[in-house]
């Protein structure tokens, strides 16, 4: 059993204002692929560190399994790390690095190359296991760090940024094969990135963090559709959600020189705010072009091949404000044209507080769809 549990973990660097990690409080399941997502400074990797053992916990507690790991040094967590950086030895050929940890560790020469070249055929490396690091590219790299951390036998990997010096095609070709690989090996993986598309792709469940606290843990699709405030709403999304200040009248919302409905539910919970007291959230797809509702001026067009995204300016409670809408990729549209947008939804509606107002359906079943 390889559960892992943050309680109350905090992690207060000397001399720091504010936490790094403030009370984490997180259950990562057996067998699981967990991913910690958020910008620089969010205290990801610092979490991840702390469950390393290379960071202090200076308040709560960390478990792995049913043993309380919060003092317990590094070497004794039966934990393996795959860094940003690699950290192979340049003098050493991929089977000595694979298995050097294993070495240190007392472990036979036999048992050693046998999970050697075990760990080789899973990461299709048996053709390179007496080649130098120097005459691999970057993808290999990245499975010989990977290598020496499966040989390991751990019952928890951690992955610390693992593909951020890959390239872009690589990293998308990579992270596949890492979830392939995750699944087929059923270790509890904990996996730290700020690039929310691999957060997506990749975890069974995010967990979205922001100046040390989180935000928000949940199946990627939950946290796309369902985002529980603000700040993940503007996090979780590529492109991101429109948000936009807006006004109420208790019912609906103000859009541009209309309006658009809301939940009941939603509705009545929105009525206890001040009229100017919301946030309309709406994705580009929830946007549409045409010849009706509110006037617009294309400003950029953005065309991705597939699809097509356009930002227009149009004016809303006296202000001008900027949207992006996504287009089919055969939409015609330039730079300057006047056209006009309506919301077609979903809506979602954050309250002062940053919180996204859920309907009657979300809160029965815990905000989770």
């Amino acid at each position: 059993m390889a559960e892992v549990r943050y309680r109350d973990a905090t992690r207060i660097y000397p001399g720091a204002d504010e936490p790094a990690v403030d009370r984490l409080n997180l259950d990562i399941a057996d067998r699981e692929f967990l991913v910690l997502v958020g910008p620089s400074g969010s205290g990801k990797s610092t979490a991840l560190r702390m469950l390393a053992g290379l960071e202090a916990v200076d308040q709560g507690s960390i478990r792995i399994g049913d043993r309380d790991v919060t003092l317990v040094p590094p070497k004794d967590r039966d934990v393996a790390m795959v860094f940003q950086n690699y950290a192979l030895y340049p003098h050493m050929t991929v089977a000595q690095n694979m298995g050097f940890a294993l070495k240190q560790r007392g472990v036979s020469k036999e048992e050693r190359a046998r999970r050697v070249v075990e760990a080789a055929r899973i990461l299709e490396l048996e053709a390179h296991l007496d080649r130098k690091p120097r005459s691999l590219s970057g993808g290999q790299r990245q499975r010989v760090a990977m290598g020496r951390a499966i040989v390991r036998h751990p019952q928890v990997f951690l992955m610390d940024e693992p593909l951020s010096n890959l390239d872009a095609k690589l990293r998308v070709q990579t992270r596949a094969e890492l979830a392939d690989l995750q699944a087929r090996l059923g270790v509890t993986t904990v996996y730290v990135t700020h690039d929310q598309v691999e957060a997506m792709t990749m975890g069974h469940r995010v967990a979205v963090l922001d100046r040390g606290v989180m935000q928000q843990v949940d199946k990627p699709r939950t946290l796309y559709r369902l985002p529980a405030n603000l700040f993940v709403a503007s996090f979780i999304g590529s492109p991101a959600m429109n948000l936009i200040p807006s006004s109420h009248d208790g019912r609906s919302l103000a859009f541009g020189s209309g309006r658009c409905a809301v939940d009941p539910v939603v509705a009545t919970q929105m009525a206890r705010f001040e009229a100017t007291d919301v946030v309309l959230g709406v994705r580009p797809q929830g946007l549409a072009l045409g010849t009706a509702g509110t006037p617009a001026e294309v400003v950029v067009v953005e065309e991705l091949g597939s699809e097509t995204f356009v930002f227009v300016e149009l004016e809303h409670l006296g202000k001008t404000i900027r949207v992006r809408v996504r287009v089919d990729a055969e939409y015609s549209v330039a730079r300057g044209d006047r056209t006009h947008v309506t919301v077609q939804g979903p809506v979602h509606v954050f309250g002062p507080d940053g919180l996204r107002l859920q309907t009657r359906s979300e809160a029965d079943h815990g905000g989770s769809t």
